[in-house]
């Protein structure tokens, strides 16, 4: 399928803006920095159209500067932006953000009635026998984007397509019934399947994690990702298993890491890599990614990815 392949995504296309005072909990004066490009399923395509891939992007901004914004970043970054509406009766979608010395996160999102969920599915844009499809479970909330996500979905696994999934699944979500059945589908027919360790925890609590790993490698899924944060990653698939160190770097802004993570490993596996290859390139793209202020600011290509690794041994194998 690498040779053909076109990696999608369907959902929000946002601006976020960034709180510079930490523990302010969104409710006292501070300076921020934006409007940074954003949006999970735009992070995740936005790496992978940077290490090589084919991309789409479906979704939708308004006919503003913020808009404007998030497509010259896609564009630049050689991201497919044929799917994307642009709207000039909604606003694009904003997130604020801001961060605690505990490194837990305080988000207040604007999406629903904006552009990030008024935009249709473009007939024709993609071959769905050759389309390895993205879904982002937090675009799963919005009942709008939920249904055009899970109609790509159904289209690709059934011609033949890949799917791969980022189940984050958070607890808000999870109250929802219809998001729970969405994700549950989305998980059943995935071949690329990239939980966090809290993901595994809120799905299977019952379960240890190598027993999670069975049950999902049970289902149609040939390759299993953990990942870890800071401690690293796993990857299990093809009869092997990567466990992957995580690399000491000074953490800014972790928003997008996991996306950037996902991004690098789907991008490669879709283009022919090994899956050690893939982990490790992964492993460290999550790295770097926290380096910078703004979700899609720590995005890399290959010949950065390549230069940390030299500098930073320690996420080989672990």
């Amino acid at each position: 399928m690498h040779e053909t392949a076109t990696i999608a995504t369907v959902g929000e296309i946002l601006v976020e803006f960034v709180s510079h005072r930490k523990n302010c909990g969104l409710r006292e004066i501070s300076d921020y920095s934006g409007p940074y490009p954003s949006g999970a399923p735009a992070i995740f395509l936005d790496q992978a159209a940077r290490m090589g891939a084919r991309t789409e992007m479906i979704g939708g901004v308004g006919d503003d500067g913020f808009g404007r914004a998030v497509l010259d970043r896609l564009t630049t970054d050689g991201v497919g932006t044929s799917g994307v509406t642009v709207s000039p009766d909604h606003s694009t979608g904003v997130a604020f953000v801001s961060y605690y010395d505990t490194g837990h996160r305080d988000f207040i999102f604007h999406l629903t009635n904006t552009a990030a969920d008024s935009f249709l599915l473009p007939e024709g844009l993609l071959d769905p026998a050759r389309t390895c499809l993205h879904v982002s479970a937090a675009s799963l909330g919005n009942p709008a984007m939920r249904d055009m996500i899970m109609t790509t979905l159904r289209n690709v696994d059934e011609a033949g397509g890949k799917i791969s999934c980022d189940p984050n699944a958070r607890p808000e979500l999870m109250r929802d019934d219809a998001v729970r059945e969405a994700l549950t589908e989305a998980i059943e027919r995935s071949t690329f399947l990239m939980p966090s360790t809290s993901d595994l925890d809120f799905l299977f609590p019952d379960l240890s994690e190598d027993a999670a790993i069975d049950r999902l490698l049970a289902a149609k899924a040939e390759v299993i990702v953990i990942k870890r944060g800071a401690q690293g990653a796993t990857v299990v698939g093809n009869g092997a298993r990567f466990d992957f160190a995580g690399h000491p770097v000074d953490e800014i802004d972790p928003t997008g890491a996991g996306d950037c993570f996902g991004g690098t490993f789907v991008s490669l596996m879709v283009q022919g890599a090994s899956l050690e290859e893939a982990g490790r390139m992964a492993n460290a793209a999550g790295a770097l990614a926290v380096t910078r202020r703004g979700p899609m600011e720590g995005n890399s290509g290959p010949a950065e990815i390549a230069a940390f690794l030299e500098q930073n041994a320690a996420g080989d194998i672990a």
